[in-house]
Protein backbone atom coordinates (compact mmCIF):
# COMPACT_ATOMS: atom_id res chain seq x y z
CA UNK A 1 0.00 0.00 0.00
CA UNK A 2 1.22 3.36 -1.28
CA UNK A 3 2.01 6.26 1.26
CA UNK A 4 1.48 9.79 1.27
CA UNK A 5 0.07 12.65 3.25
CA UNK A 6 -3.17 11.94 5.14
CA UNK A 7 -6.19 13.54 3.12
CA UNK A 8 -7.98 16.02 4.72
CA UNK A 9 -10.91 14.73 6.43
CA UNK A 10 -12.75 16.57 9.34
CA UNK A 11 -15.22 15.11 11.77
CA UNK A 12 -18.98 15.44 10.70
CA UNK A 13 -17.80 14.77 6.95
CA UNK A 14 -19.15 11.99 4.90
CA UNK A 15 -17.73 9.06 4.41
CA UNK A 16 -19.06 6.92 1.02
CA UNK A 17 -18.57 3.13 1.33
CA UNK A 18 -18.89 0.26 -1.07
CA UNK A 19 -18.75 -3.27 -0.87
CA UNK A 20 -18.74 -5.82 -3.88
CA UNK A 21 -18.23 -9.35 -5.25
CA UNK A 22 -16.20 -9.03 -8.17
CA UNK A 23 -16.08 -12.76 -8.83
CA UNK A 24 -12.27 -11.90 -10.41
CA UNK A 25 -13.96 -10.01 -12.76
CA UNK A 26 -16.01 -12.56 -14.36
CA UNK A 27 -19.92 -11.61 -16.73
CA UNK A 28 -22.43 -13.83 -14.62
CA UNK A 29 -25.55 -13.30 -16.14
CA UNK A 30 -27.76 -16.39 -15.46
CA UNK A 31 -26.88 -19.96 -13.49
CA UNK A 32 -25.83 -21.88 -16.71
CA UNK A 33 -22.77 -19.15 -16.81
CA UNK A 34 -21.85 -21.16 -13.41
CA UNK A 35 -21.18 -23.74 -15.81
CA UNK A 36 -20.47 -22.56 -19.66
CA UNK A 37 -18.05 -19.73 -17.76
CA UNK A 38 -16.85 -22.27 -15.34
CA UNK A 39 -13.35 -22.35 -17.22
CA UNK A 40 -12.66 -18.42 -16.26
CA UNK A 41 -12.28 -19.51 -12.80
CA UNK A 42 -9.13 -21.09 -13.59
CA UNK A 43 -8.20 -19.36 -17.03
CA UNK A 44 -7.42 -15.59 -18.74
CA UNK A 45 -9.77 -14.04 -20.90
CA UNK A 46 -10.13 -10.53 -22.54
CA UNK A 47 -12.90 -9.37 -21.01
CA UNK A 48 -12.04 -9.47 -17.90
CA UNK A 49 -10.40 -6.83 -18.27
CA UNK A 50 -13.01 -4.97 -20.00
CA UNK A 51 -14.99 -5.74 -16.81
CA UNK A 52 -12.71 -4.17 -14.56
CA UNK A 53 -12.60 -1.35 -16.43
CA UNK A 54 -16.38 -1.08 -15.95
CA UNK A 55 -15.92 -1.79 -11.97
CA UNK A 56 -13.44 1.04 -11.58
CA UNK A 57 -16.19 3.68 -13.10
CA UNK A 58 -18.35 2.69 -10.59
CA UNK A 59 -16.10 2.77 -7.57
CA UNK A 60 -14.53 6.08 -8.56
CA UNK A 61 -16.67 8.24 -6.48
CA UNK A 62 -16.72 6.30 -3.41
CA UNK A 63 -14.24 6.77 -0.44
CA UNK A 64 -13.78 3.41 0.98
CA UNK A 65 -14.11 0.14 -1.58
CA UNK A 66 -14.34 -3.11 -0.05
CA UNK A 67 -13.94 -5.97 -2.92
CA UNK A 68 -14.23 -9.99 -1.94
CA UNK A 69 -12.92 -12.81 -4.90
CA UNK A 70 -10.13 -10.73 -5.89
CA UNK A 71 -7.60 -12.26 -7.97
CA UNK A 72 -3.92 -10.73 -7.25
CA UNK A 73 -2.18 -11.98 -9.99
CA UNK A 74 -2.37 -15.05 -11.81
CA UNK A 75 -2.80 -16.95 -14.64
CA UNK A 76 -6.38 -16.60 -14.64
CA UNK A 77 -6.24 -12.62 -14.47
CA UNK A 78 -3.49 -12.54 -17.17
CA UNK A 79 -1.27 -12.05 -14.04
CA UNK A 80 -3.02 -8.45 -13.70
CA UNK A 81 -3.53 -7.53 -9.21
CA UNK A 82 -6.66 -6.70 -9.62
CA UNK A 83 -7.11 -4.71 -5.99
CA UNK A 84 -3.60 -2.63 -7.97
CA UNK A 85 -5.16 -1.97 -11.31
CA UNK A 86 -8.79 -0.89 -9.89
CA UNK A 87 -6.80 1.37 -7.43
CA UNK A 88 -5.01 2.73 -10.03
CA UNK A 89 -7.61 3.08 -12.82
CA UNK A 90 -10.44 4.77 -10.00
CA UNK A 91 -8.13 6.83 -8.40
CA UNK A 92 -7.55 5.64 -5.05
CA UNK A 93 -4.26 6.78 -3.35
CA UNK A 94 -4.17 3.68 -0.80
CA UNK A 95 -4.96 -0.07 -1.47
CA UNK A 96 -4.40 -3.71 0.18
CA UNK A 97 -4.78 -6.76 -0.88
CA UNK A 98 -5.05 -9.87 1.23
CA UNK A 99 -4.41 -13.67 -0.27
CA UNK A 100 -6.69 -16.63 1.43
CA UNK A 101 -5.58 -19.00 -1.32
CA UNK A 102 -2.48 -19.28 -2.87
CA UNK A 103 -2.11 -22.16 -5.68
CA UNK A 104 0.49 -20.39 -7.11
CA UNK A 105 0.55 -18.86 -10.93
CA UNK A 106 -2.82 -20.60 -11.18
CA UNK A 107 -4.60 -18.58 -8.73
CA UNK A 108 -4.33 -15.61 -6.31
CA UNK A 109 -8.09 -15.73 -4.77
CA UNK A 110 -8.43 -12.80 -2.16
CA UNK A 111 -10.27 -9.80 -0.66
CA UNK A 112 -8.97 -6.07 -1.66
CA UNK A 113 -9.49 -2.26 -0.37
CA UNK A 114 -9.95 0.50 -1.81
CA UNK A 115 -9.32 4.21 0.05
CA UNK A 116 -8.93 7.93 -0.77
CA UNK A 117 -7.86 8.67 2.86
CA UNK A 118 -4.53 6.70 4.27
CA UNK A 119 -5.55 4.09 7.08
CA UNK A 120 -3.32 4.21 10.05
CA UNK A 121 -2.87 0.62 9.88
CA UNK A 122 -4.18 -2.21 7.90
CA UNK A 123 -4.03 -6.07 9.63
CA UNK A 124 -4.79 -9.56 8.08
CA UNK A 125 -6.87 -12.15 9.52
CA UNK A 126 -7.24 -16.16 8.24
CA UNK A 127 -10.53 -17.12 9.71
CA UNK A 128 -10.78 -19.83 11.28
CA UNK A 129 -12.27 -23.56 9.14
CA UNK A 130 -11.57 -24.10 6.59
CA UNK A 131 -8.67 -22.51 4.47
CA UNK A 132 -9.59 -20.03 2.16
CA UNK A 133 -11.58 -17.25 3.72
CA UNK A 134 -9.80 -14.17 5.43
CA UNK A 135 -10.54 -10.49 6.97
CA UNK A 136 -8.81 -7.56 7.27
CA UNK A 137 -9.22 -4.74 9.84
CA UNK A 138 -8.59 -1.30 8.24
CA UNK A 139 -7.59 1.58 11.59
CA UNK A 140 -8.00 5.34 10.60
CA UNK A 141 -6.67 6.66 13.51
CA UNK A 142 -5.32 4.95 16.86
CA UNK A 143 -7.14 3.96 20.57
CA UNK A 144 -10.68 3.14 21.42
CA UNK A 145 -12.02 6.11 19.44
CA UNK A 146 -10.44 4.97 16.15
CA UNK A 147 -12.67 3.97 13.08
CA UNK A 148 -11.77 0.26 12.57
CA UNK A 149 -13.20 -0.88 8.88
CA UNK A 150 -13.69 -4.65 9.15
CA UNK A 151 -13.53 -6.57 5.58
CA UNK A 152 -14.67 -10.39 5.22
CA UNK A 153 -15.84 -13.16 3.41
CA UNK A 154 -17.26 -16.08 5.48
CA UNK A 155 -17.88 -19.13 4.62
CA UNK A 156 -20.44 -21.47 2.89
CA UNK A 157 -21.41 -23.70 5.84
CA UNK A 158 -23.27 -22.27 9.05
CA UNK A 159 -20.81 -23.85 11.27
CA UNK A 160 -18.51 -22.77 9.91
CA UNK A 161 -19.76 -18.98 9.72
CA UNK A 162 -20.41 -18.97 13.19
CA UNK A 163 -16.56 -20.09 13.94
CA UNK A 164 -16.07 -17.18 12.19
CA UNK A 165 -18.57 -14.75 13.77
CA UNK A 166 -17.22 -15.57 17.13
CA UNK A 167 -13.51 -14.49 15.88
CA UNK A 168 -15.06 -11.74 14.17
CA UNK A 169 -16.43 -9.92 17.21
CA UNK A 170 -13.03 -10.51 19.34
CA UNK A 171 -11.18 -8.61 16.56
CA UNK A 172 -13.95 -5.78 16.75
CA UNK A 173 -13.21 -5.32 20.69
CA UNK A 174 -10.52 -3.18 20.04
CA UNK A 175 -12.73 0.04 19.02
CA UNK A 176 -15.42 1.56 19.95
CA UNK A 177 -16.39 2.63 16.45
CA UNK A 178 -16.38 -0.60 13.90
CA UNK A 179 -18.19 -1.30 10.22
CA UNK A 180 -17.97 -4.80 8.86
CA UNK A 181 -18.64 -5.32 5.04
CA UNK A 182 -17.85 -7.92 2.58
CA UNK A 183 -20.03 -10.81 1.47
CA UNK A 184 -21.01 -12.49 4.74
CA UNK A 185 -22.81 -15.85 3.02
CA UNK A 186 -25.49 -14.98 5.50
CA UNK A 187 -28.95 -14.00 4.66
CA UNK A 188 -30.56 -10.20 5.84
CA UNK A 189 -32.83 -11.47 8.81
CA UNK A 190 -31.23 -14.92 9.57
CA UNK A 191 -30.80 -16.16 12.99
CA UNK A 192 -26.60 -16.34 12.76
CA UNK A 193 -26.56 -12.71 11.59
CA UNK A 194 -29.39 -11.80 14.01
CA UNK A 195 -26.98 -12.61 16.71
CA UNK A 196 -23.96 -11.46 15.51
CA UNK A 197 -25.85 -8.54 15.37
CA UNK A 198 -26.88 -8.56 18.95
CA UNK A 199 -23.68 -9.41 20.73
CA UNK A 200 -21.48 -7.24 18.51
CA UNK A 201 -23.71 -4.20 18.87
CA UNK A 202 -23.74 -3.64 14.98
CA UNK A 203 -27.20 -2.78 12.94
CA UNK A 204 -27.73 -3.17 8.96
CA UNK A 205 -27.53 -0.43 7.10
CA UNK A 206 -30.13 -1.93 4.58
CA UNK A 207 -32.21 -4.70 5.37
CA UNK A 208 -34.45 -7.47 2.93
CA UNK A 209 -32.82 -5.72 -0.81
CA UNK A 210 -31.39 -9.31 -1.84
CA UNK A 211 -28.02 -8.84 -3.54
CA UNK A 212 -27.91 -12.31 -4.87
CA UNK A 213 -27.50 -13.48 -7.22
CA UNK A 214 -27.65 -10.65 -10.06
CA UNK A 215 -29.42 -10.92 -12.22
CA UNK A 216 -32.49 -12.27 -10.15
CA UNK A 217 -31.85 -11.34 -6.27
CA UNK A 218 -33.39 -13.88 -3.59
CA UNK A 219 -31.03 -13.39 -0.86
CA UNK A 220 -29.31 -10.47 1.16
CA UNK A 221 -25.72 -11.98 1.50
CA UNK A 222 -23.81 -8.81 0.84
CA UNK A 223 -23.87 -6.68 3.55
CA UNK A 224 -22.31 -3.31 5.14
CA UNK A 225 -23.00 -2.87 9.30
CA UNK A 226 -22.20 0.10 11.46
CA UNK A 227 -21.81 0.37 15.09
CA UNK A 228 -25.56 0.97 16.73
CA UNK A 229 -25.30 5.37 17.23
CA UNK A 230 -23.26 5.95 13.77
CA UNK A 231 -25.53 7.67 10.99
CA UNK A 232 -26.06 6.24 8.14
CA UNK A 233 -27.47 8.19 5.14
CA UNK A 234 -28.40 6.68 1.33
CA UNK A 235 -28.23 3.39 1.86
CA UNK A 236 -28.66 0.87 -1.64
CA UNK A 237 -27.93 -1.98 -3.56
CA UNK A 238 -26.56 -0.79 -6.83
CA UNK A 239 -28.19 -1.46 -9.98
CA UNK A 240 -24.73 -3.02 -11.68
CA UNK A 241 -25.01 -6.22 -12.45
CA UNK A 242 -21.89 -7.93 -13.47
CA UNK A 243 -20.39 -10.29 -11.27
CA UNK A 244 -22.69 -13.15 -10.02
CA UNK A 245 -23.63 -10.21 -6.76
CA UNK A 246 -24.70 -6.78 -6.40
CA UNK A 247 -22.38 -4.15 -4.81
CA UNK A 248 -24.05 -2.76 -1.39
CA UNK A 249 -23.46 0.83 -0.56
CA UNK A 250 -24.28 3.56 2.70
CA UNK A 251 -22.93 6.78 3.76
CA UNK A 252 -21.46 7.24 7.43
CA UNK A 253 -21.62 10.46 8.55
CA UNK A 254 -18.33 10.85 10.69
CA UNK A 255 -19.17 11.68 14.87
CA UNK A 256 -17.24 14.47 16.18
CA UNK A 257 -15.08 12.20 17.82
CA UNK A 258 -13.61 11.24 15.01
Amino acid sequence: MPQGALSGRVAGERLRLLSYNIQCGMETTQHRDYFTKSWQHFLPHPVKKQNLDRIATMISDYDVVGLQEIDAGSLRSAFVDQTAYLAHKADFGYWHKQVNRDIGHLGQYGNGFLSKIQPHSVHSYRLPGLPGRGAMVINYGKGKQKLSILLAHLALGQRGRLRQMDFLRELLAESNYNIVMGDLNCDSGSRPLEQFLEKTGLVETLRGIPTYPSWQPVKKIDHILVTEGLVTENPAVEDFPLSDHLPVRVDVILPVSL
